[in-house]
Formats: C-alpha cells, structure tokens, sequence
C-alpha cells in the first residue's frame, strides 16, 4: 500500500524519485540518428534553391469601379416572412440594389431579417441606407445609387394618396 501511495506522489510530483538519480548520464544508449534537413529535401530539388513566392498584390481580384445603378434594376422586396430573406441575399449577390419594405412584418422578424441583411451588406462589402423607418436600401460594393435616384424612390414611398 505504502509502495502504491509513494508511487502516486511522484507521479503528481509531490515527492522525488530516486530511482532515476542512479542512472549514468554518460551510459551507452541506443539512440537513432536524424537526418539533417538537406538530406530530407525531396528529390529532383536542389535544397538551397529560393522557394517560389507569389505577391499578394498579384492574388487579389481587382476593385471593379462603382457604377451608377440604373433605377430600372432596383428590386423591391416586400417580405412578409424571414424565409424571404434569401430573395434579398440572391439579388443582392448577383449586384442588384434592393429595396427592403418591412412594413408588412412583425417586430421581431423585421429586426432579424435587417440583422440578415447587415451581415449581407458586410460580408459583400456593400452598404445600407434607411430609406424610411421600415424601408431600406442595399447597395452592392460597386454600385452607387445617386441622389437622383434616391429622392426617387423616397418619393415614390411618399407619395402614396
């Protein structure tokens, strides 16, 4: 039991072990030489040859210019359920600005489906602007919708007799 017990502590480190202070540093032991890393180069290589590197500016897609949206291929969504949240996303991913109406939902739907369309318009990198208290208009990064257009659209929300 005491065996078991000391055995314990210098497992946890409680206590030291003697045992390993009679071992000779010095002993022969049976050991495997490791290759050095040119030896461990891969064949039809030469070990001292530079790596390639590709520049990062040469990776990344180039900037398309903003373009100004034609107000024909705005699309108007009017969901009434959070399942319509993928309409808004397909157009949008495809570079069409959208306008969002509300309206017609309940809070909290309402509130989640702008939280959708804020990770939209950040992971695509476009913007979003209130239109209205319940209507919103998402750009895509490389269109800009003029003010033109914009007084357009919030008159035509406006001017509703």
């Amino acid at each position: 039991m005491a065996d078991g017990l000391r055995k314990a502590a210098v497992w946890l480190g409680l206590v030291s072990d003697d045992d390993y202070s009679e071992v000779d540093p010095q002993a022969d032991d049976v050991t495997e030489q490791v290759p050095a890393p040119r030896e461990l180069a891969r064949p039809g290589t030469t070990p001292d040859a530079p790596a390639t590197v590709t520049e990062l500016e040469s990776r990344r897609p180039v900037r398309d210019q903003p373009r100004v949206a034609d107000i024909n291929r705005i699309i108007t969504v009017h969901p009434r359920t959070y399942n319509e949240a993928r309409t808004i996303g397909e157009n949008f991913r495809e570079g069409v600005p959208v306008i969002m109406n509300v309206s017609d939902m309940d809070e909290a739907d309402a509130k989640r489906l702008v939280d959708f369309s804020a990770g939209l318009i950040f992971g695509l990198r476009g913007s979003i602007e209130r239109i209205t208290s319940k209507v919103f208009l998402l750009s895509p990064h490389n269109v800009s919708v003029t003010a033109e257009d914009k007084e357009r659209l919030a008159g035509g929300f406006f001017n509703q007799s």
